[in-house]
This record gives structure tokens, sequence and C-alpha cells, in this order.
């Protein structure tokens, strides 16, 4: 998850989702991931005090800034290099179990907690731009 001023994905040439001021958040998806987990993570990412306040410390949540949120799909989070020189990828979920679960995670943040959230495109080849401010990037796990 990077806390971003701006960013896009897109497809083919074309812009399938774009955001401004908010969080991009690269979502990997194993095995033993359930809707449960996605809806913890949904809820600790808004809840997450992640934003700057008036005195530059990071006091506020999403919520709180009414931040966007755009949400790549990236298996390669789960690629495994600690032997040989190809990246393994047996941690990563099968493509219909990440699929429904990131759509589902999608749902958590923007039904249940009001989030304006655009998206890539899964298993497509997408190109993703973004201005990550700070930097300041999180990398989040829920069991």
């Amino acid at each position: 998850m990077q806390r971003v001023s701006e960013a896009s994905v897109e497809v083919k040439g074309e812009i399938i989702g774009s955001i401004s001021s908010g969080l991009c958040i690269f979502v990997g998806v194993t095995h033993s991931d359930t809707k449960l987990v996605a809806e913890k993570l949904a809820k600790k990412i808004v809840e997450l005090r992640f934003f700057e306040d008036d005195e530059g410390r990071m006091n506020l949540s999403s919520l709180q800034v009414y931040a966007q949120m755009l949400v790549i799909s990236q298996f390669t989070l789960y690629g495994d290099v600690s032997r040989g020189r190809r990246p393994s990828w047996v941690a990563a979920a099968p493509p219909e179990q990440a699929e429904s679960l990131i759509h589902y995670f999608v749902k958590c943040l923007s039904v249940n907690h009001g989030v304006s959230v655009e998206t890539g495109q899964f298993q497509a080849f997408m190109n993703v731009n973004l201005i990550n401010e700070g930097p300041a990037t999180l990398m989040i796990e829920v069991n």
C-alpha cells in the first residue's frame, strides 16, 4: 500500500482507473485467504492513521481525509525467490479464488466503508503510474 498524490492504471493504452490523493493498494492473495481476511484487511486499511495532520504527523485515517483508493491485483507479491533464479508462484492463490477475493475486498472498501475505489483489471498486463507521497509505503498482512 502506498500513499499517493495521484495514481492510474492502464490496460492496452486505455486508462481504466485513476485517483487523486489517496492510496494505491497492491493486493496479493494466497491459498489460506478468506472473505474474513478481506474484511479485516479493508477495515485495517481504512482505519490506519497513514495521512498527515496539520503538524505533519501521521494521525489521520483514510476515512478522515476522504482518501480515494486504487486497488491493483498483483499475484507477484507471492513470488518466492529463495531458490534458483526463477520466481516460484506456488504461494499465490489460483486465479478463481484470487479474483473472487479481490472483488470482495473492493466491495468491503466501497460498500462497507464508503470509500471511492477504482481498480485494475484482473489477469491483464497493466501499466501502473503513481506519485508516491513521502514516500510512504506499508506492507500489511492480516490473519
